[in-house]
């Protein structure tokens, strides 16, 4: 009792400064922006009218989008749900060699921005597939190519999000307790049976929270839907909401609004389903051992690992595979061979294009400052909202995460809306400048830098500040001597986090860029649309590599970082010795971390 009343009075020494910058995070990144969207929508002119709003989503077009909308969300995660499921138990439960390396390669299929999955996939099958054409297997000249229209999107979709759902059901794996398998073990049920008996009955909630986000990120993509079914016109809403904005300019601004608001609506409801699904299943683990690899596959692991190494082949190696032959022949259909390989569209995009020189560099800062900018401001957030908030972090956290639940276009259409007038006392706009994409980035990645920050600031032991405080030491000092070094490594991999997620960006810069401020993923879909496909998939390749450095620069990281920071990381050390040994009881650990899987929902 004393101690939790020193406690008190060591916190109440200062500090409450720290709480400004949240409540200006709040307001500037999450309410001004809803609000704007949802005065626009409803409030045409200033006066409510919400009728108009409803004869914009009645429309015949709308209507037609939000079903292709549907549709292509829902069988996607059909597609997903199975795939990302098996792999997680497949990673999760056996002793299958390289669990490691393949459960990085199959997360970096989720972390390449759509639009470059969908260009390779595009140029992955037709009959202008360089890649096809150099094995002789490309279809007949003139023939359609199959990547076009619903069935395309469905499928890209579905391997593209399947790693998404790996996460989550990796994550509830993570929270199922050892002794769970160990007693089944005990009452002599097989491995298999264990699995269908035992874990995925407390698995489901995972499972239906890992289809609700995989439905949402389906719902708000706009990269692949653009490049499939665009060509077509199979629009789905964030296409059609950027065509209008294309064709007929901000004074179109109400009814895209109102669109906004039906795929804001869809998306929150379905995520703050997933959230109260991922809670209910969670199990903690207060006093025992996390699950570890139990099945032993002998025989099947021939069977298991070419399963693993065929999935990794479908949703990275083939389509990479099908950038790279695109990017090295000079003109887009031409087979790959000695003499028609070449670097010249690498040359031409990296250093003859001005425009494309100018993309990487915007990206670059954008991304990179938006990053650092996040990184620095997040430390002092997270200790103002575990040490400072109390009961109203919850409320506070849930506020933050406002812009990243939101899909792209409809953040870059609040932005838009927030910024379109000079701005009051200064007088001037963002609209049409880099500050616009930069306040879009910091909005809509605060969440994801504040992640892992947090989830090390709750285990700051306070005793270290106590101790600190009793030295005389002021908040300033504090945070500087005891809470910065802590966290510092957290703050760096959710900024390298936030970097990775933002470089290649579309959904939200493809509304908000102008002459001069054009980022790659721009830049990319550009040249698809112009139809110089080689250039584009030299563009690509070097986004991709950009990303992987990244995400190694944070794999690297991983060793200092709270559990659960890297949705890719597996630990396996000690694995295959519990596996052999199952009767043999584990030492015991404290709870396990959760892993925010929702990066993959920035598409």
């Amino acid at each position: 009792m004393r101690h939790r009343t020193h406690a008190k009075s060591f916190l109440e020494r200062g500090g409450l400064g720290l709480l400004a910058p949240i409540a200006l995070a709040i307001l500037a990144f999450d309410v001004l922006p809803a609000g704007r969207l949802l005065l626009t929508a409803l409030a045409p002119g200033g006066v409510f009218d919400p009728e108009k709003a409803l004869a914009a989503l009645a429309s015949r077009s709308a209507i037609r989008a939000t079903w292709a909308t549907l549709e292509t969300a829902f069988f996607s995660t059909l597609l997903a749900l199975p795939l990302g499921t098996l792999m997680a138990l497949v990673l999760g439960v056996t002793d299958i060699r390289g669990r490691r390396i393949a459960s990085f390669l199959f997360v970096l299929s989720l972390m390449i921005s759509p639009q470059v999955i969908a260009l390779a996939f595009l140029h992955l099958a037709g009959p202008a597939s360089p890649i096809l054409n150099t094995l002789g297997l490309a279809p007949e000249a003139g023939s359609a190519n199959p990547m076009m229209g619903r069935l395309g999107i469905i499928l890209v979709l579905g391997l593209h999000h399947a790693p998404l759902v790996y996460v989550i059901m990796s994550a509830g794996l993570k929270r199922i307790p050892l002794a769970v398998v160990e007693a089944a073990r005990m009452d002599g049920s097989p491995p298999l049976k264990v699995v269908t008996d035992h874990l995925l009955p407390l698995l489901r909630p995972h499972l239906m929270s890992a289809g609700l986000l995989a439905f949402v990120a389906g719902i708000g993509n706009f990269g692949i839907p653009a490049l499939l079914g665009a060509p077509v016109n199979y629009l789905t809403l964030p296409v059609l909401i950027y065509r209008r904005l294309s064709s007929f300019g901000t004074g179109i601004l109400g009814d895209v609004a109102a669109l906004g608001l039906l795929v804001a609506v869809i998306a929150i409801v379905c995520v703050a389903a997933s959230q109260i699904l991922t809670r209910r299943g969670d199990v903690l683990l207060e006093e025992d051992a996390p699950l570890q690899p139990f099945w032993m596959l002998n025989r099947a692991s021939a069977v298991v690992e070419t399963f693993v190494i065929a999935v990794i082949a479908v949703t990275l190696v083939l389509p990479m595979l099908s950038l790279l032959t695109a990017a090295l022949v000079p003109s887009y259909g031409m087979p790959l061979t000695l003499s028609t390989i070449t670097l010249d569209n690498f040359i031409e995009v990296l250093v003859r294009q001005e425009v494309t020189v100018r993309a990487f560099l915007n990206s670059l800062l954008y991304a990179g400052g938006a990053a650092c900018l996040l990184a620095c401001f997040a430390i002092p957030m997270a200790y103002g909202l575990v040490r400072l908030m109390g009961p109203m972090r919850i409320v506070a956290t849930a506020l933050l995460e406002i812009s990243y639940v939101l899909p792209g276009i409809v953040l870059a259409i609040a932005c838009i809306l927030l910024f379109l007038k000079p701005l009051p006392l200064v007088g001037m706009s963002l609209y049409g400048t880099p500050w616009i994409i930069v306040f879009a980035y910091l909005a809509r990645f605060l969440a994801v830098v504040l992640k892992p920050v947090l989830a090390g600031m709750t285990q700051v032991d306070l005793a270290q500040e106590e101790a600190a405080a009793l030295d005389g030491a002021r908040l300033m000092r504090r945070l500087v001597d005891v809470i910065v070094p802590t966290l510092l490594p957290a703050a760096v991999a959710g900024g390298l986090m936030a970097f990775l997620l933002a470089f290649s960006e579309l959904t939200v810069s493809a509304l908000l860029w102008s002459a001069g401020t054009e980022t790659i993923g721009v830049v990319l879909y550009n040249l698809e649309e112009a139809g110089l496909a080689s250039q584009a998939s030299a563009v690509a390749i070097v986004i991709v590599a950009v990303v992987t450095l990244a995400m190694l620069a944070l794999n690297a990281l991983g060793r200092y970082l709270p559990a659960g920071t890297l949705p890719w990381h597996i630990e396996v050390e000690g694995a295959a010795s519990s596996a052999r040994q199952p009767d043999r009881m584990p030492a015991r650990s404290g709870t396990i971390g959760r892993v925010d899987p929702r990066p993959a929902l920035s598409a």
